[in-house]
């Protein structure tokens, strides 16, 4: 997931340097933390955070896959 959301999230930005994601593992849940540019930041989220959702809804489609659950949170 972790991977994927790191593509994804590099594909959308300007800086694809300044990506950053980290996954913590939980017994139950996985966040994944995803940190981008300050100038970056509203192509993450997008016009009324649909770009945000989009990403979270292919987390969460992924992570059904693999009997998962995940949750991504956008860290500024």
């Amino acid at each position: 997931m972790k991977e994927l959301m790191e593509q994804i999230a590099k594909a959308l930005v300007d800086c694809p340097d300044e990506v950053k994601v980290n996954e913590i593992k939980g017994e139950r849940v996985s966040v994944i933390e995803l940190a981008v540019a300050k100038d970056d930041l509203g192509k993450i989220i997008g016009k009324q955070g649909r770009t945000a959702k989009a990403l979270r809804t292919i987390l969460t489609a992924a992570s059904t896959k693999l009997n998962k659950r995940s949750v991504l949170e956008i860290v500024e």
